[in-house]
């Protein structure tokens, strides 16, 4: 699962130049066209969606520890080219050993805990709920970032809170355990934001990939033993679709971040709840429910409100910057 971006910056200040050194790469340099990005982050949702009903259709069969240990296999035998010295594409130098560890597991986390959602839960609802991960950033940002965040921001983040709620209904007959899951994939991923703001500028994408592959799948081989089930072929067809999906779209996500802003892109990245709807009532028959709907309602609205203000925000600071000085 890939949720929105929320308005989590990807074009912090460059590594200084002896890290650079260490790094062996630079990170490319950003450019400005929105359009581009935009049709990056929609054809992303297509492979995110695509990843998560394939997830959930292995679920059946398959422990969800071992549905995310293939899909790691696969993840990192695409990233192979970036652990073999003497390569071009050579990435494992890094300047951020510790961010690399902790944001690999985070993305494991994230993986791992949607997955395991997606056995009992409809789809379009695990879906919703791990869209409330851009409200965590807000939350994160505050104690991490050391940001400051408006009531305005705020309030977003409550009225979004209320969405996952109406979804969950926790006290109801509804209500399920599992649903706990989407919740902390989102915590996963919203850390996974933040790590990724804090390094990007300073790690190449390669090396970030890299390392977020090898970290996971080192993780799961410890695992997957404990539940192993023989996979039959069909499984293993299936198990690197979801691998080769989950990877492209994640590829693609981290693409659309090099032409426009997280704030610009957010909103198109909530197209992928349509996606999933779509495919959750052609594969599984499920129909959203009328709350899981209102519910999903108000998350996106919400999203959509912080990256709205995330959006002026830095639009007054480019303002500002762009004033000439009055000393000049």
């Amino acid at each position: 699962m890939n949720p929105p971006t929320a308005a989590v910056r990807l074009d912090s200040d460059p590594l200084p130049l002896p890290a650079k050194k260490l790094t062996g790469q630079t990170a490319p340099a950003r450019a400005d066209r929105p359009f581009r990005g935009i049709a990056l982050i929609l054809a992303s949702t297509v492979f995110l969606g695509s990843s998560d009903v394939t997830s959930k259709y292995l679920s059946a069969t398959l422990p969800s520890i071992e549905i995310t240990w293939i899909r790691f296999v696969v993840f990192t035998l695409v990233m192979v080219p970036g652990m073999l010295p003497g390569s071009p594409l050579f990435a494992l130098r890094t300047a951020l050993p510790g961010l690399q560890l902790m944001r690999g597991a985070a993305m494991l986390g994230s993986s791992l805990f949607f997955i395991s959602g997606l056995r009992y839960l409809p789809i379009a609802e695990a879906s919703a709920t791990s869209f409330v991960s851009p409200l965590l950033v807000t939350a994160l940002s505050i104690v991490v970032l050391r940001e400051g965040v408006g009531m305005r921001r705020w309030l977003a983040t409550a009225v979004g809170l209320i969405g996952v709620l109406i979804i969950l209904r926790p006290g109801s007959s509804a209500f399920h355990v599992a649903a706990f899951f989407p919740l902390v994939s989102a915590a996963c991923w919203a850390s996974l934001l933040i790590m990724t703001r804090i390094m990007s500028g300073r790690e190449v994408v390669m090396t970030t990939m890299t390392y977020s592959a090898i970290i996971g799948l080192a993780i799961l081989c410890v695992l997957v033993p404990f539940v192993w089930v023989a996979p039959t072929w069909h499984d293993i067809f299936f198990g690197i679709i979801v691998g080769v999906a989950s990877t492209a779209g994640q590829w693609i996500v981290v693409l659309a971040f090099r032409y426009a802003d997280a704030s610009v892109l957010a909103p198109f990245s909530y197209t992928q709840l349509l996606w999933v709807s779509i495919l959750g009532f052609l594969v599984f028959g499920e129909v959203p429910d009328i709350w899981t709907v209102v519910g999903a309602v108000f998350v996106v609205a919400s999203g959509l409100y912080t990256a709205h203000r995330e959006r002026l925000r830095r639009s007054q600071l480019m303002m500002l910057e762009a004033e000439p000085s009055p000393n000049a």
